[in-house]
């Protein structure tokens, strides 16, 4: 008797980051990409987990109001130290300052994840949302090291001023999180569970 397989749905990756995109990719599942135009700026007071809980789900939510027959996944990250949020530097002088204010410092990382499933006919039970946090020791490294970093990666689009996916692992010294790609911006075994709730077919038999 012939295997059957289920239908693939659609799946739109809320992002323009190629980051994410590369991790994405590691799930062997076609998928879209579109990028969500919000305003991402903190809001007055706000904890640092609230505002990537809150940016993950209203980009998920713009992009799956266009798109109603879509599973979208979006993410944000907001990095903290000393319960304060640190964004991405920009330029190279902002980059040096964070790290050197990080040296030698636990630094978390709050990746906050949510899959919209614009198929499910009641709104309010459409998103699903985690939070996933990842500790970050930071290597107690002088100036001089520091900014031969920066001039070599420029990871002035990163919050943390480190690509840990890259050359910016060396200026770590300790990474502590339950999903190990969440740090690069997309947790996938927070992703996959979410996913699985959705219906969605990872492992398939051949049909032969």
């Amino acid at each position: 008797m012939p295997s059957i397989r289920l239908p693939f749905p659609r799946i739109i990756l809320g992002s323009s980051s190629q980051y994410r995109k590369e991790l994405l990719a590691r799930l062997h599942f076609p998928f879209e990409v579109a990028a969500p135009d919000i305003d991402e700026t903190p809001h007055a007071g706000e904890a640092p987990q609230d505002t990537a809980l809150r940016l993950a789900y209203a980009k998920a939510a713009a992009i799956g109001a266009k798109h109603p027959d879509a599973i979208v996944i979006s993410s944000d990250q907001v990095a903290t130290l000393d319960n304060e949020q640190i964004g991405k530097p920009g330029t190279h002088e902002n980059a040096l300052k964070q790290l050197q204010k990080m040296r030698g410092r636990l630094v978390t990382f709050h990746t906050a994840l949510c899959v919209w499933d614009g198929r499910k006919s009641e709104p309010a039970k459409n998103a699903q949302v985690a939070n996933v946090q990842t500790f970050v020791t930071f290597r107690n490294l002088p100036d001089e090291e520091l900014d031969a970093y920066l001039r070599i990666e420029q990871p002035y689009d990163c919050a943390g001023s480190a690509k840990n996916e890259a050359l910016g692992i060396a200026v770590l010294e300790k990474i502590e999180s339950s999903d190990p790609t969440a740090l690069t911006g997309l947790p996938l075994i927070t992703l996959t569970t979410m996913l699985r709730n959705c219906g969605v077919p990872f492992f398939q038999p051949n049909n032969s």
